[in-house]
């Protein structure tokens, strides 16, 4: 019986391979608010980057003659109790918040991929004590946890830095280790480790890079949760003192006169409510672009 030769021409074919980064691209690029909030953190970064040249006035120097005043040609958002430009002090908050945010995550994210590796990895009396502590500190919700390691080290920035860090490295830890335990199992670790290659070069070629997707998902999120509990520890007065112009401080010192001059509460907190809102849809993007079961097929 005669074969048509073009059945064996369509099982030959093969599926052109799609790029993964254009698969990325595309599914992150496609939800509008995604895009939205990416644009928020981009306008964000550059006000942080040019706030000496945005700022239209000084964020620290006081002016007693232009105390309490309202929005106006001079100042587009008032003026605080001091006479300070509500304006430029939350333009010089974004580069603070900014700053924190992103050195608390970046440290606590790499102490707690480091424990969570090394304990997933090696096990033993290596993983109960390393996990034992990180259950102990996780025993705490981390703005409770912040709170306390800020107000034995005092305020200041690098000590709210201190804090947050710790208060931020148990759920990297507890995530990495997950991650760990479940790739370390699998048939390409198993091979190099048949093949001799050494326990530092599984970890760093094999391991720590396919437990990535869920990490990037988790600093992202984490940005926006950093900068709130930076902002908070600066509204109970033990977090960046002033006059450093912070958000959480603007809205302690305004919250006084949210009856008469709201904007000096209202103004600061918007921006920090932008901040977060963009920091988690961006998380959430990023989420379905790398979990292949949310992204669908292109």
């Amino acid at each position: 019986m005669a074969i048509d030769s073009s059945a064996y021409t369509q099982v030959a074919e093969i599926a052109p391979r799609v790029s993964e980064w254009k698969r990325f691209y595309r599914v992150f690029f496609s939800r509008g608010i995604v895009v939205f909030g990416g644009v928020i953190i981009v306008l964000f970064i550059l006000v942080a980057i040019f706030a000496n040249l945005l700022a239209p006035y000084n964020p620290v120097v006081p002016d007693l003659y232009a105390t309490l005043q309202n929005p106006s040609a001079a100042h587009w958002l008032g003026t605080d109790s001091l006479g300070r430009d509500t304006l430029s002090r939350i333009i010089f908050g974004t580069r603070t918040s900014l700053e924190v945010g992103l050195i608390v995550v970046s440290i606590g994210t790499i102490i707690g991929m480091a424990l969570g590796t090394i304990a997933a990895y090696f096990g033993g009396w290596i993983y109960t004590v390393i996990m034992r502590i990180i259950d102990a500190m996780m025993c705490f919700p981390m703005i409770v946890l912040a709170l306390l390691i800020g107000a034995m080290l005092g305020p200041g920035m690098r000590n709210v830095i201190i804090a947050l860090t710790i208060a931020l490295m148990p759920g990297y830890a507890r995530l990495m280790c997950g991650q760990v335990l479940t790739v370390k199992q699998d048939d390409f670790v198993m091979a190099a480790r048949s093949l001799g290659a050494s326990n530092w070069w599984i970890i760093m070629r094999h391991i720590v890079l396919n437990c990535l997707p869920p990490l990037i998902v988790q600093i992202t999120m984490m940005i926006g949760a950093t900068i709130l509990a930076e902002a908070g520890l600066s509204f109970l007065g033990i977090g960046i003192q002033q006059p450093t112009p912070t958000w959480g401080g603007m809205i302690n010192t305004g919250r006084q006169y949210l009856t008469t001059y709201p904007i000096l509460s209202l103004a600061p907190g918007v921006a920090l409510m932008l901040t977060v809102f963009a920091f988690n849809i961006v998380g959430d993007g990023i989420r379905d672009a790398l979990d292949p079961r949310l992204r669908g097929q292109l």
